[in-house]
């Protein structure tokens, strides 16, 4: 079964996350000090939030699965479209193990087809040495990152970019 996933940057989470605690009449399912998450049956959503991005607002959309095989189908509507792919199999971002397809729409919002695969205690890679955590879903090079303060998507190749996770 498949649950869209959203992902907005906020700049004051305890307020966020007041707000979206009441929206949604239920308590985030992962809190952090720089995250939370909502994993809603109604609607079925996974809706993030985080503190991570230079700029407040959408970050990213998504398709969160639950098996390889869904993460597969996914994959292969979007290959056909030509819309650049791009792959991060096993990658650690936003407290979470998972395997992934980026792919920006033609309006140039990132779109993240997912299966996580675990959770982990940290934001992403950096963390664990200490480092904030920036490099978590980073395309491999800055020009295929999506805005400024944002590591999670592919984007038009005329943006140069580094910054925060998803």
């Amino acid at each position: 079964m498949k649950r869209l996933h959203v992902h907005v940057s906020v700049s004051n989470l305890d307020d966020s996350v007041a707000f979206y605690t009441g929206l949604f009449a239920v308590e985030p399912t992962v809190l952090k000090p720089d995250y939370a998450k909502w994993m809603l049956d109604d609607p079925r959503v996974n809706f993030a939030i985080s503190t991570r991005s230079a700029k407040a607002g959408l970050d990213h959309l998504g398709v969160q699965v639950d098996s390889d095989d869904e993460l597969a189908e996914v994959h292969e509507r979007l290959e056909p479209m030509k819309a650049g792919v791009k792959a991060e199999m096993g990658t650690a971002c936003c407290y979470a193990k998972s395997d992934k397809y980026w792919v920006t729409d033609p309006q140039g919002i990132a779109w993240e087809t997912f299966h996580s695969l675990e959770s982990i205690p940290v934001y992403g890679t950096g963390d664990e040495d200490g480092g904030d955590g920036a490099a978590c879903c980073a395309p491999t090079t800055a020009a295929e990152t999506e805005t400024e303060g944002s590591c999670c998507a592919p984007a038009p190749a005329s943006k140069n970019t580094t910054g925060a996770c998803c």
